[in-house]
């Protein structure tokens, strides 16, 4: 059964989805990769105020290609998201970040920040960047410009699917997923 999730989160709907979940994310997400991630930190580590208020919000991991004429954005798909374990506890402990879209398992650190915080980390499909760039209605970048495709950019999205793969309560979809497959 699909669920219909709107972005920025609220705690009642992250803590009712599981691992495996399909979920149907619309409202505002933000992208940002690891040289953005990067950016950040140092940004925290100055004292400094993020150029984006993550509070309850999305961090989308990818960097899309040009848009095509007339569309908001080009191909989108999820980049590794093993890339930005180094940041991203620290911006879930921080800053409030409630949820990651991406590829690929995490590492413990950043799980347990995830149960920490009454998170989520989604998973979408590696080479279906076009099919979800059709769920972008609005793309602006809003930070680090300069880093071209890694800039952070504002997303307004409709029914843009993913699975739930590691849910707040510890539940992983690499580790269940995988003794599924091995019971088999």
């Amino acid at each position: 059964m699909e669920k219909h999730i709107t972005v920025p989160f609220e705690s009642q709907a992250l803590a009712a989805l599981r691992a495996g979940d399909t979920v149907l994310l619309s409202g505002v997400i933000y992208t940002s990769r690891d040289k953005a991630h990067k950016r950040m930190i140092e940004t925290l580590d100055r004292g400094e105020t993020l150029p984006v208020d993550f509070a309850n919000q999305l961090i989308y991991y990818a960097g899309p290609t040009p848009a095509k004429p007339g569309q908001p954005i080009g191909s989108i798909g999820p980049t590794t998201s093993s890339r930005m374990d180094a940041f991203a506890p620290r911006l879930l402990d921080e800053v409030g970040l409630k949820g990651m879209l991406g590829k690929g398992p995490r590492s413990q650190a950043v799980i347990d920040a995830i149960c920490r915080n009454g998170a989520v980390y989604m998973v979408a499909i590696g080479g279906t960047g076009a099919a979800i760039s059709k769920a972008v209605k609005k793309a602006e970048v809003i930070a680090y410009d300069d880093l071209g495709t890694e800039a952070i950019r504002r997303l307004e999205i409709e029914n843009l699917a993913a699975i739930v793969a590691i849910d707040a309560h510890g539940g992983n979809l690499f580790v269940t997923g995988r003794a599924e497959y091995e019971e088999k």
